[in-house]
């Protein structure tokens, strides 16, 4: 390290145990010596076994600091120092000035991180993260290769309870169920050619698990009796053998397939959720040093759909280090657009311009790494909805994700919300019905029973508008928008007591709030807006 410091005209200020601090006389110096540095480590690990290969995270940033003899001090020295955190192992993160000042990027390959919020700082900073093109992919922490950190099922041929002949009756909807299990991005599902020899009476999931490399099997039965179906499916954990949910469905042979996507439908709803719950308790239980992007995600989540201020801003920077971890995982992306956005909704925003372009930005970026990720399409139209209220190329995006993925809940749940936005009652509340039938019992069921509520109160269904945003309270009383909403339904019930009781837990939620603010920013539309508006002074609210 010393004579490339040197090199570089850089001095030593100190070594902190596992690390170091040093000064440049520019920015460009710095980002050079530490291209240099990175590409020399990566050098001499390449011939080290994954598990022994050392490497270095490093930060690169630019501020007026104070210098002493043997430390420096100021807020520039925590940016730099917070920065190094973010960067991927071997890699490098800079700050936007930084990247004002360098001459390119050397080679290195970049992924703008957007505006980063760090700890005890009250201004955001940009960030960038580069990579050294040829350092080792595989280093201590990271998933080594071929692992798929996703949750991986298997669905084995279903036991068939009576003729042989009836066999179709389940083979269809073993293919159902897979085909619409291999649509959710977030889950890993095994080929149907790979489940073929495990249709036999017995069935051991922990032998399967390990022979087919997966954590969850499904597997059933079929029994017919004249007329009627009867198919029973259970899901198991494959490292435990433990049965995760057992489930029943009957119908009329005339039904078959409608049954079968039914049941399709049904597993799903009931697999995700517990699928995600599973995945969270496995992801919160491992080393931070051990995580992958597909971990930082999961542990974003909470916090996340949360929406307790104090907790929030930790949901960016999970989602900071899965993007840098793994810059093509569009999930994190995604999520990251969602917590801007969530942002903007809460009242939270000191740069509301800011915010939304960041939200359309990230959501963009997922949808470049992933074209055909329902999560990703679902969001990217949901920011330009909310946000730029470009409501044509929305339902766009909607249809595109719908598509990709036609059981995924948040993009029904969505598209009911735009149709909320465009004052189309009937569509909105098709879809936010359909969203919430979809996942009844998902962490962010609130959001989607609060779409419904907005919703019923578009439709002009005030007391079922009521009915659904009470229940997204209770679940989560946080969420301002369905306050809101919520408020404007009880006004239209005339049971103006009630709304100004949740007028004011409005205001203890969002204590800045304005009506003049939120109407020139609201998606609502026209008469709708300004009859909500109204509503919503007659419980209280300022403007």
């Amino acid at each position: 390290m010393q004579p490339l410091i040197a090199s570089r005209q850089g001095r030593i200020v100190k070594n902190t145990g596992d690390g170091f601090m040093v000064l440049f006389d520019s920015a460009d110096a710095a980002t050079q010596c530490a291209i240099e540095m990175q590409k020399a480590v990566a050098a001499l690990e390449a011939s080290e076994p994954a598990d022994r290969r050392i490497c270095f995270r490093m930060g690169v940033n630019v501020a007026d600091i104070i210098v002493e003899d043997h430390d420096v001090y100021g807020d520039g020295v925590n940016v730099a120092a917070r920065l190094q955190t973010y960067a991927e192992p071997g890699g490098i993160v800079i700050s936007g000035s930084v990247a004002d000042q360098i001459d390119g990027t050397h080679g290195m390959s970049v992924l703008d991180l957007g505006q980063m919020h760090m700890r005890n700082l009250t201004h955001p900073v940009r960030v960038l993260s580069l990579r050294v093109t040829d350092a080792p992919t595989a280093t201590v922490g990271e998933t080594h290769a071929g692992y798929e950190p996703r949750p991986s099922i298997a669905v084995l041929p279903f036991r068939k309870l009576e003729s042989a002949d009836d066999a179709y009756f389940a083979d269809g909807i073993v293919d159902n169920i897979i085909h619409s299990l291999a649509a959710l991005k977030e889950l890993f599902v095994i080929s149907r050619g790979s489940t073929l020899g495990y249709g036999g009476q017995t069935i051991d999931a922990r032998t399967v698990g390990r022979e087919l490399g997966v954590r969850y099997v499904l597997y059933g039965s079929v029994q017919r009796s004249g007329t009627r179906l009867r198919i029973a499916t259970e899901l198991s954990d494959a490292e435990t053998g433990e049965v995760i949910r057992a489930d029943h469905y009957n119908g009329h042979l005339e039904e078959l397939f409608d049954l079968q996507d039914l049941i399709a439908v049904e597993v799903v709803k009931t697999i995700a959720p517990h699928v995600r719950d599973r995945e969270l308790k496995r992801a919160l239980r491992k080393h931070p040093q051990n995580m992958t992007a597909y971990d930082l995600v999961l542990q974003a989540l909470e916090p996340l759909h949360q929406l307790d201020y104090a907790t929030f801003s930790r949901a960016r920077g999970l989602l900071q280090r899965a993007m840098t971890l793994d810059p093509s995982y569009a999930p994190a992306f995604s999520y990251a657009a969602w917590w801007h956005s969530y942002r903007v909704g809460q009242e939270w925003s000191p740069d509301v311009a800011m915010d939304s372009a960041e939200a359309v930005r990230l959501s963009a970026a997922a949808v470049e790494r992933d074209p055909n990720d329902a999560l990703a399409l679902a969001i990217g139209g949901h920011e330009k909805s909310f946000l730029v209220k470009d409501f044509d190329t929305a339902i766009q995006d909607f249809e595109r994700a719908l598509s990709a993925c036609p059981n995924s809940a948040t993009a029904w749940t969505l598209k009911g919300a735009t149709h909320c936005f465009m004052g189309d009652g009937p569509n909105a509340v098709r879809c936010a019905e359909t969203g919430l039938r979809l996942s009844p019992i998902d962490q962010s069921v609130f959001f989607a029973e609060h779409i419904l509520s907005q919703a019923h109160y578009i439709n002009g269904n005030f007391q079922e508008a009521v009915e659904w945003g009470l229940r997204a309270c209770k679940h989560n009383g946080r969420l301002t928008s369905n306050l809101r909403t919520l408020t404007a339904s009880l006004v239209a019930a005339g049971k103006l007591d009630e709304a100004r009781d949740v007028a004011e837990r409005h205001l203890h939620a969002a204590p800045n709030f304005s009506l003049k603010a939120w109407a020139a920013r609201t998606p609502l539309q026209g008469s709708i807006r300004e009859i909500f508006a109204d509503r919503l002074r007659l419980a209280g609210m300022r403007d």
